[in-house]
């Protein structure tokens, strides 16, 4: 009889100490990534993808990486017509340099536009193993400031239309740009 009672103590301390997994799907929605679509100036209704792009972070010295495969400074380069790029979850700016047919050989070919995103932000918890994610709103008053580098020369994103003023996935478009 003491061996069954023993026995059904160390069954129950062994399960008792069980937990749940604190693991977070891969496919939990996190914090939403910016989503900026291309078109041309000339036709609004048709994509146009941009040419050796490189978009880099303010104070930073390496773009955003859009290719992992890649190798050198082509991993920072994009050709699409659609780019994915975060925002600061700390602040409510985010400056970027988007610089169009970077790495070119003629310097007078490449551009160069700086374009500040203006937001609020609201933290909002995902579940205990995924932590909390952030969306983002954009300012309604300036949402965009857009400049051109160096200032002498024209803006190469001639218009940027937010499309969605609220950023909380990343299966839509939020901001449009025509060049």
């Amino acid at each position: 009889m003491k061996k069954i009672l023993i026995l059904l103590l160390i069954a129950t301390f062994s399960f008792s100490s069980c937990e749940k997994d604190d693991i977070c799907d891969a496919n939990t929605p996190t914090t939403p990534r910016l989503v900026i679509v291309f078109y041309d100036i000339n036709n609004p209704s048709v994509l146009k993808n941009v040419t050796n792009l490189k978009v880099i972070g303010d104070g930073k010295t390496e773009g955003i990486v859009f290719n992992e495969s890649a190798t050198g400074d082509e991993k920072y380069l994009t050709n699409g017509s659609t780019i994915s790029i975060p925002l600061k979850t700390d602040v409510n700016t985010t400056k970027y340099s988007f610089i169009l047919n970077s790495g070119n050989a003629n310097p007078t070919l490449t551009d160069i536009d700086e374009v500040t995103f203006n937001y609020t932000r609201e933290d909002v918890f995902v579940s205990r193993a995924c932590g909390f994610k952030v969306l983002f709103t954009f300012d309604p008053s300036t949402p965009i400031v857009h400049t051109s580098v160096p200032t002498t020369k024209l803006k190469w994103m001639q218009y940027i239309s937010v499309e969605k003023s609220n950023i909380a996935n990343e299966n839509e478009t939020h901001i449009k740009v025509f060049f």
